[in-house]
């Protein structure tokens, strides 16, 4: 298992500059429906009230270190979030805990409702 330190340590120019840790909002696109990817809402409760993907698992950023245990290692996990900070935070710590197969979705949630229009829709 890698340690925090161990992702930290990886995550030089060259990897941040390959996009390695990130999934775009057409990625997402291709992979709904594909059961190997797991989609992580990791916005709060509050935000969840206004906005819920059904297609996504909700746990807050906040509760993922004792509920970590209800997510699969053998999936591909894409935490998402508002500002896609807390996707970043929620990646590093995945990754710091044994999760290999994890990419951020390197673009807010506004971007990410896009897909649900009915031309993005109709492609799927």
């Amino acid at each position: 298992m890698k340690g925090f330190d161990d992702v930290l340590t990886e995550m030089d120019f060259d990897f941040l500059g390959s996009g390695q840790h990130v999934m775009s909002v057409e990625g997402v696109r291709k992979a709904l429906g594909n059961d190997h990817f797991i989609f992580l809402d990791v916005r709060t409760d509050l935000e969840q009230g206004y906005m819920v993907f059904p297609f996504a698992i909700n746990i807050p950023l906040h509760e993922l270190p004792k509920r970590i245990n209800e997510l699969p290692k053998d999936k591909f996990i894409v935490p998402f979030c508002t500002s896609i900070f807390r996707s970043a935070v929620a990646y590093t710590y995945l990754r710091a805990n044994g999760f290999d197969e994890v990419k951020g979705l390197a673009a807010p949630v506004e971007d990410l409702v896009g897909i649900f229009k009915p031309g993005p829709l109709a492609k799927m």
